[in-house]
């Protein structure tokens, strides 16, 4: 597909799954940007990055160009929908911006320690993060509530339109995420008091975010089957 488009700009969504990590370090390698989505949480974040680095350090050992792209798809809204109504009330619609701020403060780490600044120094670019699922499924909460929350450098935001929108009638976007993620631990320690285990829950979320693209591929395939039976039909 990254072939037939022939576009640097285009990059290829591969899920950060355990099954999916060795595709990515592979896809890395031969060139392909990639953007790894359905990734929930730090230690998936992680695994993810350490595809990419991976890719990149084969590159550079075999002498190719390591300036290949990459993103990394944090998804935001749905910790929140995942949890509502299941904690105190003050915890509302925290969890997401929580664990962005856990998962942020790691990618920093990732990105000024010496292994990645010696790939940086052979020409790699950094893995960004980009904050998915930005719009605010709690129709009480201000609309651009995550993208306030996640304003900050080196990362990317996908932005629905709705939210935009609120986003460009306003001045100003307030302070963003903090470097070391603010409150975030503090935040995941009163989710966990009120009984929420969240590596179990990126888990899940992760492998439901796995299945609906599965479901979507066949679904696809199935349309594609049926008008082309149709049209074998016709001719």
């Amino acid at each position: 597909l990254h072939a037939e488009a022939d576009r640097p700009n285009l990059f290829i969504k591969i899920p950060g799954t355990k099954a999916g990590l060795p595709a990515i370090e592979a896809a890395i390698f031969v060139g392909i940007p990639v953007n790894v989505t359905l990734l929930f949480s730090r230690e998936q974040y992680l695994a993810a990055a350490e595809a990419y680095l991976r890719g990149i350090e084969r590159r550079v050992a075999a002498g190719l160009n390591p300036d290949v792209g990459s993103v990394a798809s944090v998804f935001i809204s749905r910790w929140d929908v995942a949890v509502a109504g299941k904690t105190p009330a003050d915890l509302t619609n925290r969890l997401g911006i929580a664990i962005a701020g856990r998962t942020y403060r790691a990618a920093l780490q990732l990105s000024f320690s010496a292994r990645a600044r010696r790939l940086y120094n052979a020409g790699a670019r950094p893995q960004r993060l980009l904050w998915a699922s930005t719009g605010t499924k709690d129709p009480k909460a201000d609309p651009a509530l995550y993208v306030n929350a996640l304003a900050a450098p080196f990362t990317v935001n996908t932005i629905p339109e709705a939210t935009l929108k609120a986003v460009a009638e306003r001045s100003e976007i307030g302070t963003g995420l903090a470097e070391d993620g603010g409150d975030c631990e503090r935040v995941l320690a009163r989710f966990a008091e009120a009984g929420i285990d969240v590596l179990a829950l990126a888990e899940q979320l992760q492998q439901e975010g796995a299945a609906a693209f599965v479901k979507s591929w066949q679904e696809l395939l199935a349309v594609i089957a049926a008008k082309s039976s149709a049209l074998g039909a016709a001719a």
